[in-house]
């Protein structure tokens, strides 16, 4: 149940997976879609191994960790309700490298907040600890991939809608001022 409530519930990945899926194809959005899982296994096993309780404890290293998350969710906001045009997004205003989606990770609240809830509930303190991890990491890996290719291919089935160019691309100017949006609040919900 948890996994099915963090996963498909919308946040930065789901909305950046259907935002570049409609904006740039399906193909093109699955490098972002396959650095979620990436980054948050990586996040996910720093949480595990004791960084998580650092950044809780060191309240100047969470706020800041908080700043660059919000700081960066904001970049990709303007950047979205900036693209017009599916040519916009296409000339490198909404491409997201790889790299990049491992490191939203790490900026990214809900991100830590799965993280550290589930090192805590089922890991934390426990003799079997390292079994558990063995377990939960893959079954959270495979729910995030599953989740952000099912907001991607809702992105690629949009896209022709969206760049109907007899609506001279009101739809998706509209589509990605309302992704931009989710961003911005998502961001504020951070705060």
């Amino acid at each position: 149940m948890l996994c099915t409530a963090a996963s498909f519930t919308p946040g930065p990945n789901t909305t950046l997976s259907t935002a570049l899926a409609a904006n740039l194809g399906f193909r093109r959005a699955l490098r972002f879609v396959l650095s979620v899982p990436v980054g948050w296994g990586l996040l996910f096993s720093l949480c595990a191994a004791g960084v998580g309780s650092l950044v809780l404890a060191v309240p100047a290293l969470r706020l800041g960790v908080q700043a660059m998350g919000i700081g960066y969710l904001l970049w990709l906001a303007y950047k979205l309700f900036m693209a017009h045009s599916l040519a916009q997004a296409d000339a490198k205003q909404l491409q997201v490298t790889f790299w990049q989606g491992v490191m939203l990770q790490f900026l990214n609240i809900k991100a830590w907040m799965l993280a550290l809830t589930v090192v805590a509930g089922w890991l934390a303190g426990r003799d079997d600890m390292l079994s558990r991890f063995a377990v939960v990491l893959p079954i959270m890996l495979l729910f995030g991939l599953c989740s952000n290719l099912t907001y991607a291919l809702i992105g690629t089935l949009l896209r022709q809608w969206l760049a109907d160019p007899e609506h001279g691309g009101r739809r998706l100017k509209w589509f990605n001022r309302s992704m931009s949006a989710v961003l911005v609040l998502t961001a504020k919900g951070a705060i």
